[in-house]
């Protein structure tokens, strides 16, 4: 063994170099032997033993047809494939015409069926549909002849004008927004509180601070209507205790005036 033999090594196995083979390897006698020919079953490797005999399929000789046939049988049961039952029953179907071919024939039954008649026809239909797969396959197929292209072209967009917006046109937009505010537009209602015994008590402290109040100054403008049904309500309810009196002049239509009682304003 050479310099060279020896760097180069026969195999690497896990990262392992192997330099030589291993004692304990064993290598099957047939593990070299190639099957060339697949066939898709009996009737395929009967019309191929006719084609290459270039026999025609309404005249086959069945005799050496049938043991073509049943020497390939054989030679696929050495080679230990797994036979599937149509080849068993084909070699089968092939001696029974081989038999009753070797028979001798009455003058009766010279009408008789040829017994390879329907053999035949079976290869014909088989040999039609085989021919059809065949040129549909050779038709151009997506994917295998043609491929389809694909292409992006990065192409600057053109400048887009501006648009001509007129102002009746600006105003309809306008009034279109101003729809859609008023949709989300809410109204929050608070109720004011305003106390009845807090006026009286308001009114009772304007009058000590001044003899006579006039009645219209009593009420505030800020409090709307509410504020002045309330103050009324207080002026009453101190007119009814007796804590306020009202006075007016003699002259018709002289404003009002809001002052303490007696026993309240000695008090």
């Amino acid at each position: 063994m050479t310099a060279i033999q020896k760097e180069i090594p026969l195999a690497i196995v896990r990262g392992e170099k192997f330099v030589a083979m291993p004692e304990d390897l064993y290598i099957p006698p047939d593990a070299l032997e190639v099957f060339l020919e697949a066939f898709e079953g009996p009737l395929d490797l009967l019309l191929y033993l006719i084609r290459r005999q270039n026999f025609d399929i309404c005249d086959i000789p069945i005799a050496h047809i049938t043991e073509q046939y049943v020497a390939y049988v054989e030679l696929m049961k050495d080679f230990k494939l797994d036979l599937a039952a149509e080849y068993l029953l084909m070699a089968a179907m092939l001696a029974e015409i081989k038999s009753r071919l070797l028979l001798p024939r009455h003058v009766a039954a010279e009408e008789e069926e040829d017994p390879r008649a329907r053999l035949m026809r079976q290869l014909q239909e088989y040999e039609q549909c085989k021919q059809a797969a065949a040129d549909l396959d050779e038709l151009p197929r997506l994917g295998r002849e043609h491929q389809v292209v694909q292409t992006a072209a990065d192409f600057p967009s053109p400048p887009r004008p501006q648009p001509q917006v007129s102002l009746p046109e600006l105003l309809l937009a306008f009034q279109n927004v101003l729809k859609r505010a008023e949709m989300f537009s809410h109204h929050e209602i608070q109720r004011e509180q305003l106390s009845i015994r807090e006026r009286m008590t308001q009114v009772l402290a304007v009058l000590q601070t001044c003899r006579f109040a006039p009645f219209e100054n009593l009420f505030r403008r800020e409090e709307g209507r509410r504020g002045a049904v309330v103050t009324l309500m207080a002026v009453l309810e101190l007119l009814k205790a007796h804590l306020v009196d009202v006075t007016q002049g003699d002259a018709p239509y002289t404003p009002l005036y809001i002052h303490l009682a007696g026993g309240m304003a000695e008090a």
